[in-house]
């Protein structure tokens, strides 16, 4: 047993061949919300250095989309790196993937460079079609994004490949 507390947290608990089918669907259901609540944690971290990065670099009169960009790209490496020796770590072991999975590099940043195009086009959208300050409209975009990015991390990108 290890003394690390997330392993509680991400690292699913074995089922036996036993158990039943209603206690199955409960573990992995239980697995899934303690991995949404950690990629939610992991975000709130990544949205943190995404909104500092692209406030700084806005403050130092970068145009907001490069400092879109820049700042995108800061919170995307912090995300990668926290999901995968956080948030997914214990789905890796278990799929029997993590560093043998060549491809999940690749997924991540094909997501997230398809995530930050969404997010260029509502941030221009945002800023110069409805004229709102660039801060609230990264907030605004920020809000859309996130959802689009979970459902790609978990779904495909973090996901058992075959």
């Amino acid at each position: 047993m290890s003394a690390d507390p997330l392993d509680r947290l991400s690292a699913p608990k074995p089922v036996d061949r036993g158990t039943d089918a209603v206690a199955q669907v409960k573990q992995i259901r239980r697995k899934t919300f303690k991995q949404f609540i950690l990629f939610n944690m992991v975000g709130v971290i990544n949205t943190a250095v995404d909104f500092a990065v692209y406030s700084l670099l806005i403050w130092a009169g970068l145009h907001y989309i490069t400092g879109q960009i820049l700042s995108y790209a800061a919170g995307m490496g912090n995300s990668y790196l926290m999901n995968t020796l956080i948030t997914f770590r214990g789905a890796s072991a278990e799929d029997g993937g993590g560093a043998q999975d060549r491809g999940r590099p690749v997924r991540f940043i094909v997501l997230n460079l398809a995530v930050l195009l969404i997010s260029l086009g509502l941030l221009y959208l945002t800023k110069e079609g409805w004229g709102i300050n660039p801060f609230l409209a990264k907030l605004v975009v920020t809000c859309i994004t996130v959802v689009l990015n979970f459902v790609g991390s978990k779904w495909w990108v973090f996901m058992r490949q075959k």
